[in-house]
Parts: C-alpha cells; structure tokens; sequence
C-alpha cells in the first residue's frame, strides 16, 4: 500500500491522540469536555506538526534524490515505468530508481568485462596468426642471406616456402580487412539476381582439385532442372558457399561425399551443405563462428586457412538478413543451413 505523508501524519496524529486521552482518564477532576478539548488539541497538533517534519526533512529530501537519479534516467526498465511514476511514496520510487540504475550499469559492467577479455583473446589470437607466417618467411630468407642462395636447389626451394608464408600472411590480412569491413558496416551489399545453382557449379569446377585429391565427390540438389534465383550479392554470396563447400572437403573423410542441397519454400529458398566427415563436437558448435577459432588447431594449420572464414561467413549472411546454423553428429557429419529471398 502506498503511504502518503498526509495518511502517516494522520495515523501518528491518531495514536498520540488516543494515548493522550488514555492517560487523561486515570488523572481525578478531568471532565469531558476537558477530554475533548486535549485530544482534537493534540490531534490538530500532532497532525500538523508530523505532516511539516514527514514532508519537509523526509520526503522532500527524498524527492530532491529521486528527481536527481530521474536525470540519468536509463531507458531499458526492468521495472515499468507506469508503476514508478504513479507511485506516491518517493521511498519506493527511490528504491525502484536505484534497483533500475544499479541493474543496468552492473550489465554495462559485465559487458565490457566480456568485451574486454574477447579484446584479449583476439590480440592474442591475431599475434599468434601473424607471427607463423612472419617467422617463417624471416627465417627462410635469413637463411638465404647468410650463404644458401648460393645453392640454386636450396634457394628455389626456400623463396618458394617463403613465398607461401607471405601469401597466407596477405590472406590472413585480407580477411582481417574484410571481417571488420563487415563487422562496421563498411562494406555495402550490392543485392541482385543470382542463380545459386550456378554459382555452385562454378565452385564444384574451382574444388575440382582438392575433391580430387581427397577423392570427394560433390553433389548438388535441386527443386527443379535449370535456375535457381535468389536475392543476394553476387560476389559476397559466391564467398559464402566456397567457403562452406570447402570447408565440407577439406575436414570431411577421405571418399566421402559433400551434398548441397536448394530447397524452395515459399518466400525462401533454403541452402544445405552437408558432409558424412567426423563432425564437431557439441562442446564446439557454439563457438565455430567466432574469429581464429579452431576445433583442432594443430590439424586446421595443416589444411591451411586463416580461422576467418566461418566469421566472415557469418558476417555476410547477417547483411542479408539471414543466419546460418550447424547441425553436427560425430561420425556422421554435419550440416550448414540458411535461408535466401527467393526471386522469380
């Protein structure tokens, strides 16, 4: 119930009253009128004087500090703010306000711890990145410069490893570039039309070599013969599915098969890429799309990449207005969905 300052006086006024009149009554000669007279005297009084010293040196005061943490007044409520402002007892509303205002900075709070520690894990992830190729590259042209360039076979040999240290540190900026192009909202979607099912034959013939390799074969499948046209950005989307159709060969089994799937619905068409590989780990999944992440670090740096690529991918389909989600089963494979506006 809400106490006003009036009601409390009221009630305080009441109870002197009544214990005024109650001590009266045992004292000798006291008449009724007297007994009237003290106690609407004492009433009078008593309400008054406990109304000025509620409103003035209480509530008053409250209110001066209710007003001043109004002013920083934070828009995301867990409390309504109906209940706060019609409530009359400024103690609750001070109470309300704080709760509020120290619930929402303890969450700023914590997310700037989070922030904070994905800042650390990514400077030390990206020094990490960067120094593999660095060194690598430094220390087979050292080598050269302190005397095997003479030897034409060692000097072919290690400018050649030197030259793919520097192409998978261009790679690994590149990429850098883009997720955070993407990531700020630098990089704009040129949405057009765009047969997916070409696209994927375009990238089946580009893996022609690693499937052949791995002795993989690539299937597509579609709703219908011909066409398949959706809303997208030529470019960015023929990134996203070489990058998952790669992925599926690269860490799928030997022999084993890649099937991409367009299914139509009725605004959408929905784009499955699957693999019958090793799968992933459920203590994994939540976090493949994060930046340098890698299931198995010592494996992935063998079959090369950059430990982008799923966050890039992520990053694009997010710009078009679409997500991505994985279902995996160990020793059964796993599966990448999502969803493109379909277009006639």
């Amino acid at each position: 119930m809400s106490l006003s300052p009036r009601f409390i006086a009221l009630l305080l006024a009441c109870l002197i009253s009544a214990l005024t009149l109650a001590f009266l009554t045992f004292v000798d000669g006291v008449t009724n009128n007297m007994l009237f007279v003290v106690g609407v005297s004492s009433f009078v009084i008593s309400f008054f004087l406990v109304l000025y010293a509620i409103e003035l040196l209480v509530f008053r005061e409250v209110n001066k500090m209710y007003k001043t943490i109004h002013k920083l007044k934070i828009r995301d409520f867990t409390i309504s703010r109906k209940s706060i402002i019609k409530n009359t007892n400024p103690f609750k509303k001070l109470n309300d306000e704080i709760f509020v205002y120290v619930a929402k900075k303890q969450k700023e709070i914590d997310e700037l711890k989070r922030l904070e520690q994905f800042r650390r894990e990514f400077l030390a992830d990206v020094s990490h990145e960067l120094k593999t190729p660095i060194f690598a590259a430094q220390g087979f042209i050292h080598t050269l410069i302190d005397g095997a360039i003479d030897d034409e076979h060692v000097r072919d040999k290690f400018l050649s490893k030197a030259a793919k240290s520097l192409d998978g540190l261009d790679a690994l900026v590149k990429d850098l570039v883009a997720l955070s192009q993407l990531e700020t909202g630098e990089v704009k979607m040129n949405f057009g039309r765009v047969d997916l099912a070409q696209v994927t034959h375009e990238i089946f013939e580009q893996l022609e070599k690693i499937t052949h390799a791995k002795h993989t074969s690539l299937r597509m499948k579609t709703p219908h013969p011909g066409p398949v046209w959706v809303k997208a950005d030529p470019q960015r989307i023929m990134q996203v599915m070489t990058n998952l159709i790669e992925n599926a060969v690269k860490y799928g089994n030997e022999n084993g098969r890649v099937l991409v799937s367009l299914e139509e619905e009725k605004k959408h068409i929905l784009v499955s890429v699957k693999d019958d590989g090793p799968g992933i780990p459920p203590e994994h999944l939540s976090r493949i799309f994060e930046r340098f992440y890698r299931i198995e670090k010592s494996r992935s740096k063998d079959r090369g990449g950059t430990g982008l690529g799923l966050a890039i991918v992520k990053h694009i389909l997010k710009s078009h207005n679409t997500k991505i989600t994985v279902m995996s089963k160990l020793e059964k494979g796993t599966t990448f969905r999502f969803k493109l506006d379909k277009m006639d």
